[in-house]
């Protein structure tokens, strides 16, 4: 069989050795941090993290390793699923109570070379002997995680000794060194993080004063309430509420008042950071998905987006100047510049495809692009829909204008292409019918289906009318 070019990338990397794959690893992440060849270090590093997944790591005695080792890719995961909940594909800054999912592989193999070696081999030894799913595996992992998260708190705890700059670069980029405190105290802490996720409610519609008083007992945990494990705490209940921003309730009740200062002093204050870090988020990628032409899910990014920024505005007293203010001026901002170059752009692109063209420069067989009627149809939804959120989001004027402007020319240019089937030359006759199929779309999303509808039937009279005419001569 032939192999292609990435089973034949993956079979090299897999014959590197462990600190190669490891030195390879981190080089490819700087690259994608500095934005270098992104490209080219996503593939490899997909394709390491694929043999890292197959193949065990390396033995730091001469025992043989078991046949089975091999077989046995799973091993990191069902060590990490404490942390599963707190993962997130960022390779940049990130919130309190999250974790880069790339930094859970360079710890890994960490554990294996010199973090907890013995404790590791005893992990895979019983997942060969006894499978992954078995007692015996269960017990070898618990104590893997509470000796990883003893070894790394020894580098980056409090109380860390010896030389931690030399032993921190053997695990990995700094994105890396800053996930290995939070890796550490959720692998210490995962039963109490079991307990508190065993007893919130599998979805939060509302978080009224009664959901507020069993969450906030929930976490009422000492071993929650440290400022580094809180955030965990309060991402978990984030993930149960149907509205996430509403995790500001709980801090704004602890505080007892919406002053933002007040909220602040807390530690609960930690919630509002994580409900701004958020709405930016989604922010950033509702300006990747309109870059990308992606229109589909817009209406509930936009919705999410309005709720939670008229949300912060109304429930927390926010002073223009103050850190949190600004914070939220600038994802307000971000939306809307995202949003009205996109808007603005719609206008011309519905003219392109309607305006009236002379006979003469009609070709034969011309057609208007049915992918770019799709796309435009698409666009004018789209700013129905900002349309619904505009006041929160900065963009009403622009919005309003733009929506007014295309119902007016739809309308008018929609008339004018029916009126235009019944006379005018036989060669541009089908130019025109697939303009006016793209205005009866138009009109579908501007004014509704009976209008639509309407002006269908009137093109047909229109088309059959014509041929009456022509028969008549």
């Amino acid at each position: 069989m032939v192999q292609t070019a990435q089973e034949r990338l993956r079979e090299y990397l897999g014959q590197l050795p462990a600190n190669a794959q490891a030195l390879l690893m981190r080089e490819f992440e700087r690259a994608i941090e500095r934005g270098q060849d992104v490209a080219v270090a996503t593939l490899v590093l997909e394709q390491l993290r694929k043999v890292i997944r197959t193949d065990s790591p390396a033995r730091t005695d001469s025992k043989p390793a078991a046949p089975e080792r091999r077989e046995h890719g799973d091993a990191p995961r069902r060590l990490y699923r404490p942390i599963e909940p707190f993962l997130t594909d960022s390779t940049g800054s990130i919130r309190p109570g999250q974790i880069r999912r790339s930094s859970l592989m360079p710890v890994w193999q960490w554990l294996g070379r010199e973090g907890a070696p013995e404790k590791t081999r005893d992990y895979e030894d019983a997942i060969s002997a006894h499978g992954e799913n078995s007692r015996e595996a269960e017990v070898a992992c618990r104590k893997l995680q509470l000796a990883a998260a003893e070894a790394l708190l020894k580098l980056v705890g409090p109380n860390a000794t010896g030389d931690r700059q030399r032993a921190l670069a053997r695990i990995g980029t700094p994105t890396v060194i800053e996930d290995l405190l939070p890796i550490a105290l959720v692998l210490q802490n995962r039963e109490a993080l079991d307990g508190l996720n065993g007893r919130l409610p599998g979805m939060i519609r509302a978080l009224g004063d009664s959901q507020i008083a069993s969450v906030t007992e929930a976490i009422n945990v000492p071993s929650l309430q440290t400022p580094q494990m809180l955030p965990f705490a309060l991402s978990l209940v984030t993930q149960r509420l149907v509205a996430p921003w509403q995790i500001i309730r709980l801090a704004i009740k602890i505080a007892a008042s919406d002053d933002e200062i007040r909220v602040a002093a807390t530690a609960y204050g930690v919630a509002v950071t994580m409900a701004l870090h958020d709405l930016a988020s989604l922010a950033a990628g509702l300006r990747a998905d309109i870059r990308r032409g992606h229109f589909t899910n817009l209406g509930d990014t936009l919705k999410t987006l309005h709720d939670g920024v008229r949300g912060l505005r109304t429930e927390l007293d926010l002073r223009s100047e103050s850190t949190w203010g600004k914070q939220l001026t600038a994802i307000r901002a971000d939306i809307s510049n995202a949003l009205q170059s996109e808007i603005d752009s719609v206008p011309g692109r519905v003219r392109r495809i309607l305006r009236q063209r002379a006979d003469k420069d009609i070709p034969p067989g011309a057609g208007v692009d049915t992918s770019e009627v799709d796309e435009v149809a698409a666009l004018i939804e789209f700013v129905a829909v900002c349309r619904t959120y505009a006041s929160e989001l900065a963009i009403n004027e622009v919005t309003l204008r733009t929506y007014s402007d295309l119902q007016q020319y739809v309308e008018k240019a929609t008339e004018a292409l029916v009126q235009s089937l019944r006379s005018g030359d036989a060669r541009a006759r089908a130019y025109r019918q697939s303009q006016v199929s793209a205005a009866i779309k138009f009109c579908d999303v501007l004014f509704g289906h009976d209008y639509a509808a309407l002006m269908s039937r009137a093109a047909d009279n229109a088309k059959s009318g014509e041929r009456k005419t022509s028969r008549a001569g």
